[in-house]
């Protein structure tokens, strides 16, 4: 693999860290901020899911400007976005503002999930998209582990510890980006929406620079010419042909917010306190969350192109289902030591599983016509889910016992298991138009 490709990859895996960060830095910061405002708990949850809704947003709308304006430039806005929200929400003064900005940084993760994971499977050979693509989902973890790292140091600094914890990460987003102004932009796109044949052979060349001229120039005649032909067909993204990519999409994004994982994520503090840990152990235990979910996104990695995605969402399947139903027992029976140890195999099974594959197959089964749509539909539908459940989730563990929430998340796991085994396809070294005539054609790979 060429060392450039890797890099231009990296960066663009960047906004994946940003995600990550902006994500869970919250929970270190939402009981100071319900206290200090004297926040319900109905406005609590809306403070808390703004961002998310802001996600809703940015997923819907995202494929608009990756297609309209390149998948460079709309990762370079993305970069800005993020370094304006973090700096506004450090100097909110009440919670309206604070719910702005906070919204603001939701709009970049959302077309974050677009065009990021989009870009890279666009730039990357078949036999290593797995590994490159799933980049950007380690840079999620990273970007939790470090926000949870960041909470647990930072929360010494008084009453005004919550504004460093947010205003951080104005420091990682000015780097990204800078870095956003070093990558080229997709050739995919050239070649296709850009209408600029010589750039996107001149990238192609760096991707492939040891390939002849002649395999190339045919690299980019296979792209143009499946690009025309979905172009020529009168048939929109909602067509009958269309059915198989749009369902893995949604159905992917719907399990794996139904799992639970944001809820866990935002409220980890909170959930690690109901066991009768102290606020600084619940804070130091959720760091735990960040180290486990880095060293499983690790082992994903190394596998999805080797076992392929199919298989790590049978894995991380069984290991939900297993955890959400110890966590569940955990509640119901007052044995709340081993609750922690059953959110960190969760996390693991997440990681593992639907954390590393989702990016990478959402990216993987949409024809270039459809591509942005395609990222934008399965992103939505992940955000809209997570903003309903990150909204709900204070109410739900207030109204109803906490193992009945659990058990909720690991009925949806089992349901979950049985969509893999019914439909999900396998496109490990595939290349993105044999995956494109499986699906098109309504056979399962």
């Amino acid at each position: 693999m060429p060392s450039r490709l890797f890099l231009w990859s990296l960066v663009s895996a960047l906004a994946g860290f940003l995600f990550g960060f902006d994500t869970v830095v919250i929970s270190g910061a939402e009981k100071t901020i319900q206290h200090l405002w004297g926040l319900s708990a109905e406005m609590h949850g809306l403070a808390m899911g703004a961002a998310l809704w802001g996600t809703v947003v940015g997923s819907l709308a995202g494929s608009w400007p990756t297609d309209r304006f390149g998948r460079k430039r709309t990762l370079l806005v993305i970069g800005v976005l993020f370094l304006i929200g973090s700096v506004w929400s450090a100097f909110a003064n009440e919670v309206y503002s604070f719910m702005v900005a906070r919204f603001l940084g939701g709009i970049a993760i959302g077309v974050s999930t677009v065009a990021a994971p989009l870009y890279i499977a666009e730039i990357s050979p078949p036999e290593s998209r797995g590994r490159l693509a799933g980049m950007f989902q380690f840079n999620i973890v990273f970007g939790i582990l470090v926000a949870f790292c960041s909470n647990y140091l930072l929360s010494g600094l008084g009453d005004h510890a919550w504004r460093w914890m947010l205003g951080i990460m104005a420091v990682p987003s000015a780097i990204y980006t800078g870095a956003c102004f070093l990558i080229p932009e997709s050739p995919r796109w050239l070649l296709t929406r850009g209408a600029d044949r010589r750039a996107g052979l001149a990238v192609l060349r760096q991707v492939h620079p040891k390939a002849p001229e002649a395999e190339l120039t045919a690299m980019a005649d296979v792209m143009t010419a499946s690009a025309s032909e979905n172009s020529a067909s009168s048939r929109g993204f909602w067509c009958r042909e269309m059915r198989t990519p749009i369902l893995i999409a949604f159905l992917v994004a719907f399990f794996n917010q139904l799992s639970g994982i944001n809820a866990i994520l935002y409220f980890a503090p909170r959930i690690f306190e109901l066991t009768g840990l102290g606020p600084q152990a619940a804070l130091l235990q959720s760091a735990g969350i960040g180290v486990t979910n880095l060293i499983f996104t690790f082992a994903g990695l190394w596998l999805i192109d080797r076992v392929g995605r199919r298989t790590l969402l049978y894995v991380g399947s069984f290991g939900y289902i297993l955890s959400l139903g110890l966590t569940a027992w955990a509640f119901y029976s007052g044995h709340y030591s081993i609750v922690p140890a059953c959110i960190f195999a969760f996390i693991a099974a997440h990681a593992v599983g639907q954390g590393t594959v989702i990016w990478v197959l959402i990216s993987e089964i949409f024809p270039d016509r459809f591509r942005a749509m395609g990222q934008s539909l399965g992103s939505f539908t992940h955000w809209i889910f997570a903003a309903l459940l990150t909204t709900v989730f204070p109410l739900a563990v207030t109204a109803f016992h906490p193992g009945a929430v659990f058990l909720f998340f690991c009925f949806m796991m089992i349901l979950q298991l049985v969509w893999v085994k019914l439909m999900v396809p396998e496109t490990k070294n595939r290349s993105l138009e044999e995956i494109q005539r499986d699906l098109m054609g309504g056979q399962k790979s």
